[in-house]
């Protein structure tokens, strides 16, 4: 037994590593936005089951944990999914592909347009006609 948790412990080592170094920026309060748009397993739709962190494009194939990346899914689903292309694993499961893209796309638009709450809120720059605002008159310079 004493084999199996060393393997065990290096192979969370090496994961951990993977994950460090994939560049992962994702924050709790994006995860927590992510848990709130789906609402239950992104792939098989389970509700009421603990939902875990999964990279659509794993990290072993160069994914990281972003915004844009990251999942909520079931316990079966990711483990079944473990490093797999999302399409392909789900047409080998037979579960709706087309359905889940389409709202992973309609999900990440509207995560897109919140504004970020633990980033300063982003003022956008107001154009200002020219000759007002700042008491010069631009044409004269």
């Amino acid at each position: 037994m004493a084999v199996r948790q060393t393997r065990r412990a290096r192979a969370n080592r090496r994961r951990a590593r993977r994950v460090a170094a994939s560049g992962s920026d994702l924050t709790e309060e994006q995860w927590h936005r992510i848990l709130d748009a789906w609402a239950r397993c992104a792939y098989c739709g389970a509700d009421g089951a603990a939902l875990q962190k999964d990279c659509v494009l794993p990290i072993s194939r160069g994914g990281r944990y972003t915004l844009e990346n990251v999942v909520p899914a079931c316990r079966s689903c990711n483990a079944s999914k473990s490093n797999d292309e999302v399409t392909s694993w789900m047409r080998r499961r037979r579960l709706d592909e087309p359905r889940f893209l389409l709202r992973w796309a309609e999900i990440l638009q509207s995560l897109r347009e919140l504004p970020d709450q633990s980033s300063p809120m982003r003022i956008p720059r107001i154009a200002v006609p020219s000759g007002e605002g700042n008491g010069k008159n631009p044409s004269r310079s």
